[in-house]
């Protein structure tokens, strides 16, 4: 699932940017590539706010932008599983992985990867594969490693290496699923 990934926050004020869409789209590549399903949900502030359908920034960075035929939900709040459609079809397919990258690592992506432990999924989060900015508490890479660090691991997720997230993702590829 890629998160948030919109053309409003997507820019290099972001922690480790380079870094970040270089690995975003590996992960998605290699999904395409051995047929993992690849879906994609955008945050929608509402009407009037510049984020929001039909506004430029609520658009899908142009790095990461969604292959014909992939789903794409949109969600007005923090978890995706905001979005009932989403959480249906998830639970509908039946897999209990999901591998979560996308923005903010505070905000959507917190609170998706908790929302999806909740509902029994396993969580892969590849290394360097969210990001955020800096806030009124803590610089952008001190709430980066927060989350990627200590909150999720052993908790909410598995945060692996790209090596490990690549080579899980190719043996699904291989087994089929």
């Amino acid at each position: 699932m890629v998160i948030d990934v919109q053309k409003g926050i997507t820019h290099d004020r972001l922690y480790a940017y380079e870094r970040f869409i270089e690995n975003t789209t590996a992960i998605i590549e290699t999904a395409r590539h051995n047929n993992i399903e690849v879906i994609y949900v955008q945050h929608d502030d509402g009407p009037g706010t510049g984020f929001s359908v039909g506004d430029i920034d609520y658009e899908i960075a142009d790095q990461v932008k969604p292959m014909s035929g992939e789903k794409i939900y949109s969600k007005s709040i923090n978890s995706c599983f905001g979005n009932k459609e989403l959480a249906a079809y998830l639970e509908k397919k039946g897999d209990n992985t999901l591998v979560i990258v996308g923005l903010q690592t505070d905000f959507c992506i917190d609170a998706s990867i908790k929302s999806a432990r909740e509902r029994g999924y396993h969580v892969i989060v590849p290394e360097g594969t969210n990001s955020t900015f800096d806030n009124d508490y803590m610089d952008k890479e001190t709430t980066f490693r927060y989350f990627n660090e200590m909150m999720w691991p052993k908790r909410y997720a598995s945060c692996v290496s790209m090596e490990e997230a690549i080579m899980q993702m190719e043996q699904e590829g291989k087994n089929g699923k």
